[in-house]
């Protein structure tokens, strides 16, 4: 696909991908004090009880200006597959003076990352007090672009409260050095502080340990998918089972669309997976 035609194509699926309408959550809890610190809840539509929860985190290059309300059509589907869903904020951006006026910044170190583990950390709980039916102990991890980085890094802690038993990246941010962004998330570049990126950039940090699928389309031309094939092919050497399939046509927002291939992908290899039983 040329440059130009790309771009066309990048243009009508954030037009699409953008004009669902937001899908209010059932209940919304906080998991820490700041504002961006909250996790909306959708219950699982035929009501039944000890329900898999799918945890969600939205992309939007770690941004400000992008927040979970965008993915709100996409929990709300999975909900109606019968899933509890978990859409999870997080800090993004960034608040210090010198910044503000100059372009949303890409994330906050350590804040963005803190975030995301303490959101996990709190999810049995806060499942016990707003969604009794759901059972934390089934849990899957799926995320789009800059959330599909954090999904992948949050499946791949070891001292969690939540035990992951798959974990979906869509058009997933799978190499934290070959995405300029991150060098505002991580507060530096590899070069300059190696030992963050040695932490959170997934492809760094295989084995995860757990059943990976990559969604990427083929010609996303915001989050190259030869990232996600490189990825695939480190955490198979490591010895992760990564499934990676690339939905063509299918650019970087068609993951975010309840029209796309990708949308069904995932959501299918989700309802498919053996999770322990309650």
């Amino acid at each position: 696909m040329s440059d130009s035609a790309a771009r066309d194509q990048d243009a009508a699926e954030t037009e699409s991908a953008f004009s669902h309408p937001v899908v209010a959550p059932d209940v919304s809890a906080a998991y820490g004090s700041h504002p961006d610190q909250v996790i909306d809840f959708y219950a699982p539509r035929d009501g039944r009880a000890g329900a898999p929860v799918v945890v969600v985190l939205h992309g939007g290059a770690w941004r400000a200006p992008y927040d979970r309300l965008h993915i709100s059509p996409f929990a709300d589907f999975l909900a109606r597959r019968g899933f509890a869903v978990a859409s999870v904020e997080y800090r993004r951006g960034s608040e210090l003076p010198q910044q503000r006026g100059s372009g949303p910044v890409a994330g906050r170190w350590p804040e963005t990352f803190d975030d995301v583990a303490a959101a996990m950390d709190a999810l049995p709980e806060l499942l016990a007090r707003h969604m009794p039916s759901a059972d934390a102990r089934r849990t899957v991890v799926t995320g789009h672009s800059a959330g599909g980085q954090l999904a992948l890094w949050a499946a791949a802690r070891k001292d969690g409260a939540v035990p992951v038993a798959g974990v979906c990246g869509q058009a997933a941010v799978c190499e934290l050095t070959t995405a300029g962004a991150a060098r505002e998330l991580m507060g530096g570049t590899p070069a300059e502080v190696p030992e963050r990126y040695a932490q959170c950039d997934p492809i760094q940090i295989v084995p995860l340990a757990v059943p990976i699928l990559l969604v990427h389309g083929a010609d996303d031309a915001t989050v190259p998918v030869r990232r996600s094939r490189r990825f695939a092919e480190a955490a198979r050497a490591a010895g992760d089972d990564v499934t990676l399939i690339e939905p063509s046509p299918g650019g970087h927002r068609s993951h975010v669309d309840s029209r796309s291939v990708a949308w069904r992908i995932a959501a299918d290899w989700i309802a498919s997976r053996k999770l322990p039983d309650p």
